[in-house]
């Protein structure tokens, strides 16, 4: 008895699926899309919304070759025919050929940007291919074409073309070397005028950045005036990120609206548009009694800020394309503890530090090199904590540290607790914890630099 079964090809991302015919003299059955089957092997769960079927009277018939704006799994309900498949996606696979024959038997996966062709082997024969995106007049402007007869494709058409029958438009298609390649799905940062951001768009310089104050999450309209077709990731490193006003009846409302409303429009984008969501948050999701943080640690967050990023995490983890990249003591491009100490120590300032909060800091530039190595190596969708490595060390250590490198005694610090600093001000309560198990991120083959040796190499970027 045949099993269901997937083949790669030459062409990446295209897949022939070897079917189960069960049949007996009444004719045949077949599970031509088997969700749970066909993931499980290794198709990609590419969430059809619209069957097309072409229905061809005559052998001969030739049609294609098209590279549409999605993915489409396409098969035989009657008949055979020769398919043939050209990579116009950029890149060194450009101009790839890949035929297979098709019965009812066979089935192929065709990843967006792959042009699609076939020639039918017997009269009445029926084509269908489902597609995860609907159809419009205007979605032809996306396409890419490629002729049937490109000599460079030199594809090997069982009918040749001078006899067989194609359409008038298909007959006029250009060779490969007028052939508009397909660019990858755009990558879109949100906030990327922030610390992050920035170190984002040095690594990604062909994403697409968007910011206050012509980009705001609180506005629905605004989101819905961004095309999002042919987006494929977005990087959501914007926040209310003012943890002490939070604590305000106005902060409260800005945190949320900000921070999970917000957040709610960009997991509808990502749903309805099946775009990969990489959400930034933090230990404030935590109570801090852990002395470090794993991903699985229930929620406990002390302050407002942190309970609208842990809401947020919830939300974002109800998506089947996610990462959630949970951070901690972020220092980048801008305002930030270490810049701040950087001024004082120039200024001859000794200030009082509080000595009783405990982590790891972690630089913008591992930050988004991890979010990009995520991306780039496929890791499984989840959480992953993110921060630099080394010891862990309290506020007052690290900025005895950022002293000592600025050519200032590192007794120069005093240290205080938490109480005695927050005394007659409005301050947030903070994790005393914020420490990150990074054992899930290291699996996947990124591992930061401690945070010493990023912490000499910023300073050396930076003037007080």
């Amino acid at each position: 008895m045949p099993e269901l079964a997937i083949r790669t090809t030459d062409i990446p991302g295209l897949l022939v699926i070897d079917l189960v015919l069960n049949g007996d003299a009444r004719g045949w059955f077949k599970e031509n899309w088997q969700r749970a089957k066909m993931t499980d092997l290794g198709l990609p769960d590419f969430a059809p919304v619209q069957n097309n079927m072409s229905f061809n009277t005559a052998t001969g018939v030739t049609r294609g070759l098209h590279a549409e704006p999605w993915d489409k799994l396409v098969s035989i309900a009657h008949g055979r025919v020769f398919g043939a498949w050209v990579d116009l996606r950029t890149g060194e696979g450009f101009g790839r050929v890949v035929t297979v024959e098709l019965g009812p038997e066979t089935a192929v996966f065709v990843p967006r940007g792959v042009a699609n062709g076939y020639q039918t082997l017997v009269d009445d024969t029926v084509y269908s291919y489902l597609v995860n995106d609907h159809w419009s007049p205007q979605s032809r402007g996306s396409y890419s074409y490629l002729n049937l007869a490109d000599e460079a494709a030199a594809i090997a058409w069982p009918i040749p073309l001078a006899s067989a029958t194609i359409s008038e438009a298909d007959a006029g298609h250009p060779r490969l070397a007028q052939a508009r390649p397909v660019p990858p799905k755009r990558t879109v940062i949100i906030g990327a005028g922030g610390q992050l951001g920035r170190a984002l768009d040095e690594l990604l310089p062909d994403a697409v950045g968007l910011d206050l104050p012509d980009f705001d999450l609180t506005r629905q309209d605004v989101v819905d005036a961004v095309d999002w077709s042919g987006v494929g990731t977005i990087i959501n490193a914007s926040a209310y990120t003012a943890v002490d006003l939070a604590e305000t009846p106005e902060g409260r409302r800005a945190a949320w609206a900000a921070n999970v409303d917000g957040v709610a429009r960009l997991c509808r984008v990502a749903a309805e548009h099946r775009i990969t969501l990489v959400h930034v948050s933090t230990d404030y999701v935590f109570d801090g009694t852990a002395e470090e943080h794993d991903e699985d640690e229930p929620f406990a967050p002390l302050g407002v800020y942190g309970q609208t990023k842990a809401a947020a995490d919830i939300l974002v983890g109800q998506l089947a394309r996610h990462y959630i990249v949970r951070t901690s003591w972020v220092i980048g491009a801008g305002k930030n503890f270490v810049r701040t100490m950087v001024e004082l120590a120039a200024r001859g300032v000794s200030p009082t530090v509080v000595d009783d909060q405990y982590g790891r800091l972690t630089f913008t530039t591992d930050l988004a090199a991890g979010i990009v190595h995520l991306l780039a190596s496929d890791a499984p969708f989840g959480t992953y904590n993110l921060s630099n490595t080394g010891p862990v060390q309290s506020w007052a250590q690290i900025a005895a540290a950022v002293f000592a490198l600025c050519g200032r005694s590192p007794d120069d610090i005093t240290p205080t607790t938490t109480d005695a600093y927050a005394a007659g001000k409005l301050v947030s309560p903070r994790p005393v914890h914020s420490a990150l198990k990074l054992d899930k991120l290291l699996a996947t083959g990124f591992t930061p630099l401690p945070a010493a040796d990023r912490l000499a190499a910023y300073l050396a970027t930076i003037t007080p």
